[in-house]
């Protein structure tokens, strides 16, 4: 009943939607050498929600997995957040990301990488937050505004940067530097993602300050990723 009420309540679908796409506009306006078509960019953010749903059912199954393995020991723990958790979510992204704008004619600069890996994280982001904010309630929204929401973005951005190189040196006939960019495009956003929900876990001793230390800084680093990119942003072809 509290979930139905909450559907309907247009404050909590404001609180759950509107950061995900302020930030969907950050990004697009960022976009400076050549702006991707609104039609492409809703459909990445579609394919992000779709994400969601891969990355629950790999979640679940690898969770089950790792239950029966190492029951909820230290080992458990590690396992879930980095490899379950992280990998499950960043590579349903990646997979969504990769299949429908690696031969796209669209992406002919290296900052589309950028854009189109955040806007499959915000689509996938904008979802989780919804069912989120649907079962908490505002004082869940406005956390995850400022904290997961920007998180997503993060992945993304640094995900989106190694896409972006990879797709470069794919169309200028290297195959093996391409190759190494695009695992470094799932495996880094994967480490930080893990990084991000393990700390997040972990409370007393310090774990909260270390939580606001270390999205701080990965909050400034992709914003100077951004904007270094967005400045020097070239064609690939």
């Amino acid at each position: 009943m509290f979930f139905l009420f909450n559907l309907f309540n247009p404050i909590l679908i404001a609180a759950a939607v509107v950061p995900a796409l302020f930030l969907m506009y950050k990004i697009y306006k960022a976009d400076r050498l050549e702006p991707e078509s609104p039609r492409t960019l809703l459909g990445l953010a579609g394919l992000g929600v779709v994400s969601t749903v891969v990355a629950m059912i790999l979640e679940n199954i690898g969770g089950t997995v790792v239950s029966r393995l190492f029951g909820h020991s230290s080992a458990y723990e590690l396992i879930f957040y980095f490899i379950v958790v992280a990998l499950s979510e960043e590579g349903a992204k990646y997979f969504f990301l990769r299949r429908r704008t690696w031969f796209s004619n669209q992406f002919n600069c290296q900052f589309d990488g950028v854009v189109y890996a955040v806007f499959v994280s915000l689509g996938f982001a904008l979802a989780e937050n919804v069912g989120y904010v649907m079962r908490f309630g505002l004082g869940t929204a406005l956390a995850r505004a400022v904290t997961a929401i920007p998180g997503h973005a993060c992945f993304g951005v640094f995900m989106g940067a190694f896409y972006g190189i990879a797709k470069r040196y794919d169309n200028f006939g290297y195959p093996e530097k391409s190759s190494r960019m695009s695992v470094l495009a799932l495996l880094l956003p994967a480490l930080l993602h893990g990084t991000y929900d393990y700390i997040a876990t972990r409370s007393g001793g310090g774990g909260t300050l270390i939580f606001v230390i270390f999205i701080a800084a990965m909050f400034l680093a992709a914003f100077k990723l951004v904007q270094d990119l967005s400045g020097r942003d070239r064609y690939i072809y």
